[in-house]
């Protein structure tokens, strides 16, 4: 059965999100042979909506990538659902059913996952009242009762974007320490400063009902936010010897091109900043200019020919 498989593409897409399914849209109607590999784990899948999005703000996030991947296919783009399990020099990609697939280029775009804070509570209402992104979900929770949970050195300036969105917020600094400056500017928002580790979300009728301290305190909140650190899904890319960067992340040049011949990258894996709408427009960048790169291959090989 697999030998009656197309196994050879012009791209092999690895990523199946936003930004692996704009790219595959590009290069699709650039009539180029292209497949979609996608292991059907999107990172906002805890989330009910995504927001931000051109003509489809408060879409389920499930329903933007079927519109996606309904789109491609119109053009002709293969989508096969399963997992890359390497991804070779010779541009051959190896996957979990046993099915080698090989392009004449290779697109990355695996996103990446939150890692987050250690706090009973976080993790099982991340994506509901536990949030991270302002821009994301803020108009939603709008004036509710705000916490911001410390984890790192950016806390205190996401609490200062926060407080666009409510000005009944509080400062937990859980493990962290902040400095005199940071909380005079806090306090001088109206911004309450609670010291103390944070033993867990406390949950009624699941619905976030506050944050309670170590020494059993309970403070009333409608919505946490927190800073996940984020973790590229990069592991295809370095074990190609992809170069990375001071703050380690894989180097990719202007257009998208990594230090590996004929291997491209876009979206989170490269750029864990991006929302929805910039991972797309970096892959449909990266996309004509992949493309191009392969026009010039072909007209090469014609003139070579002629």
């Amino acid at each position: 059965m697999l030998g009656t498989m197309k196994n050879e593409f012009d791209v092999v897409i690895i990523g199946g999100g936003v930004a692996g399914l704009s790219a595959a849209l590009v290069l699709g109607r650039a009539r180029r042979e292209v497949v979609v590999i996608d292991a059907g784990t999107p990172r906002n899948a805890p989330a009910a909506h995504a927001h931000g999005f051109l003509t489809r703000d408060g879409i389920p996030p499930k329903e933007l990538l079927a519109l996606g991947r309904a789109e491609v296919r119109g053009y002709g783009v293969e989508i096969v659902e399963d997992v890359v399990h390497r991804l070779r020099h010779d541009k051959a990609v190896e996957l979990a059913s046993g099915r080698v697939i090989r392009g004449r280029r290779i697109v990355v775009t695996t996103g990446l996952a939150d890692e987050l804070p250690d706090v009973p509570g976080v993790a099982e209402r991340f994506g509901t009242d536990v949030l991270h992104c302002p821009y994301c979900h803020g108009w939603e929770v709008r004036d509710q009762r705000f916490g911001v949970l410390a984890t790192s050195e950016k806390s205190v300036h996401q609490a200062l974007i926060v407080w666009q969105w409510s000005k009944d917020l509080t400062f937990f600094t859980h493990t962290r320490q902040i400095s005199a400056d940071d909380r005079a500017k806090l306090t001088g928002l109206g911004i309450r400063i609670v010291d103390g580790k944070v033993s867990e979300l406390a949950v009624e009728n699941d619905r976030l009902a506050g944050v309670r301290l170590v020494d059993g305190e309970l403070v009333e909140r409608d919505v946490v936010f927190v800073g996940p650190k984020f973790v590229p899904h990069d592991r295809l890319l370095s074990q190609l010897g992809c170069a990375r960067a001071e703050d380690g992340s894989i180097t990719v040049d202007a257009q998208g091109r990594t230090t590996v011949d004929g291997v491209w990258a876009a979206g989170n894996v490269v750029d864990p900043m991006a929302q929805l709408v910039v991972a797309a427009g970096d892959a449909y960048r990266m996309a004509s200019a992949l493309n191009f790169d392969l026009v010039l291959e072909d007209q090469g090989a014609t003139l070579a020919s002629a």
